[in-house]
């Protein structure tokens, strides 16, 4: 008897986070269903400690200093530094180090085929790039295995809190659009990624699902969302249900901090 076969997910962490920590945020996602495998991988660029002050520690990491550590203790431990895909120069027309991070998961994707990609914040943004890329890699012949496409095309992006990469490397990939099936997750109340900018990305997806909750910068964690983003990435194309106004819960203040921590009624 053969087993099920399980739908796997590359999963991207958001700026100054690692796989760690959003794997523990997203605790209750994972334990919605059996079938899916959850593979979340640590960016390659850690951040100093200068660089870990302002909205994108408060939002998307622990914060220095949590465990009793120091930014500097924190960051020069492999186990425990926050890091990033790229770092963007103030005008956030230049993404440098995303180049790395490309081969940096060409390299995982040409030894695991995933089903789809799920990416929070910054990861979101990578997420989506790294679906236009699979549709055109020879746009980027670095990003080849031996001529070839490192991995197929993926059946699904999910993007939460996503928005669009302005470095000129990208224009290619998303001119005038890419076509992977792609749910973007909106926070109403987000002032990290506020929503223009995630409609800049929605833009360029011409196979887009926009849903929104009535929550900030994280993953929308009730019960009925849970239950619908995991019934999206089991069938990505089918008629899945919206999660329903009754995530205006997602408010909680606490759940804003923690991510994914079911809020309090």
């Amino acid at each position: 008897m053969s087993s099920k076969v399980m739908t796997r997910v590359l999963v991207l962490h958001g700026y100054s986070q690692n796989a760690t920590i959003l794997s523990k945020r997203l605790g209750a996602l994972r334990k919605e269903s059996k079938d899916i495998d959850f593979v979340f991988v640590t960016a390659p660029h850690v951040l100093l400690p200068a660089e870990m002050i302002g909205p994108p520690s408060r939002f998307d990491s622990q914060g220095p200093g949590d465990g009793g550590q120091t930014a500097e203790q924190m960051q020069s431990d492999p186990n425990t530094s926050l890091r990033t895909w790229w770092k963007a120069n103030k005008g956030r027309t230049e993404a440098v180090g995303l180049t790395d991070s490309i081969i940096y998961l060409k390299n995982i994707m040409k030894e695991t085929t995933f089903d789809g990609v799920f990416g929070f914040s910054q990861g979101a943004a990578f997420a989506a790039l790294l679906a236009a890329m699979l549709e055109r890699p020879h746009l980027y012949p670095p990003f080849l295995v031996d001529g070839q496409p490192p991995h197929p095309p993926f059946k699904f992006c999910v993007a939460i809190s996503g928005f669009k990469l302005l470095d000129p490397f990208c224009i290619p990939f998303f001119s005038p659009s890419y076509s992977t099936p792609t749910l973007h997750v909106l926070g109403k109340t987000d002032v990290v990624v506020v929503e223009e900018r995630s409609r800049q990305l929605i833009e360029v997806s011409s196979n887009a699902r926009v849903e929104e909750h009535e929550g900030g910068h994280f993953v929308p964690s009730k019960g009925s969302w849970r239950k619908f983003l995991v019934n999206y990435m089991l069938d990505p194309t089918g008629s899945v249900p919206s999660p329903g106004s009754s995530s205006r819960l997602e408010e909680d203040a606490s759940a804003e901090v923690s991510g994914t921590n079911t809020p309090r009624l």
